[in-house]
C-alpha cells in the first residue's frame, strides 16, 4: 500500500486532533481542547527526543501505534520537515490502513494527537529533530500500543 504525504492543514488533520502551529502576531495561543486524559490516576508527562532523519525515500513500515487513554503532543523545537501517519479504527479495533493518511509537516508545526488515535511512531524527514512530547502516563500497558500492520510506504514529493 502505498501513501502520498499531503501538507499538514488544521481542517485535514482535525479527525485525528490539532495541528500546534506558534502565532504568526505576538501573544499567546492555548491548546487545551485537544489534551485528552481518559484516567483519573495518569499523571502529565513531558519528555524530549532527539530523532535522526530518515535514511531512504519512500518511508517502509510495518508499525501504528495507539495511546488508548491519552492524547500525545508533538512540538517541533528545532529540525526539518516531518511526518504524521495516521488510520482511523477498523472493524477489528486496531487501525484501517485502507483508509490511513499521511501528513508533512513543516518544521514549525507540531500536532495533538487525540485520545485512542492510530498513528505511525513519527519520523523526519531532512535533518536531526528536537521535540517535546506531552502526554498522560499511569505506567501501566494502557499508555501505549503498537500493533503490526501490512507493510505500507509513504511517497514524499520534493515540491511538498
Amino acid at each position: 500500500m502505498f501513501l502520498k504525504a499531503e501538507p499538514l492543514t488544521s481542517a485535514a488533520f482535525l479527525p485525528y486532533g490539532e495541528v500546534i502551529e506558534c502565532p504568526r502576531m505576538p501573544g499567546r495561543t492555548y491548546f487545551e481542547d485537544a489534551l485528552a486524559n481518559l484516567r483519573p490516576k495518569a499523571r502529565p508527562s513531558i519528555s524530549l527526543t532527539v530523532k535522526a532523519p530518515l535514511a531512504a525515500l519512500p518511508l517502509r513500515s510495518t508499525t501504528m501505534e495507539r495511546h488508548e487513554f491519552s492524547s500525545q503532543s508533538f512540538i517541533p523545537q528545532e529540525g526539518g520537515r516531518w511526518l504524521a501517519i495516521v488510520a482511523p479504527h477498523g472493524a477489528n479495533g486496531g487501525p484501517d490502513m485502507a483508509r490511513a493518511r499521511a501528513f508533512l509537516a513543516r518544521p514549525d508545526q507540531g500536532v495533538t494527537y487525540g485520545a485512542s488515535v492510530w498513528h505511525h511512531p513519527f519520523t523526519v524527514l531532512d535533518r536531526e529533530a528536537r521535540f517535546v512530547i506531552v502526554m498522560w502516563r499511569d505506567g501501566t500497558k494502557g499508555d501505549e500500543e503498537f500493533v503490526q500492520v501490512p507493510e505500507f510506504s509513504v511517497e514524499v514529493s520534493q515540491g511538498t
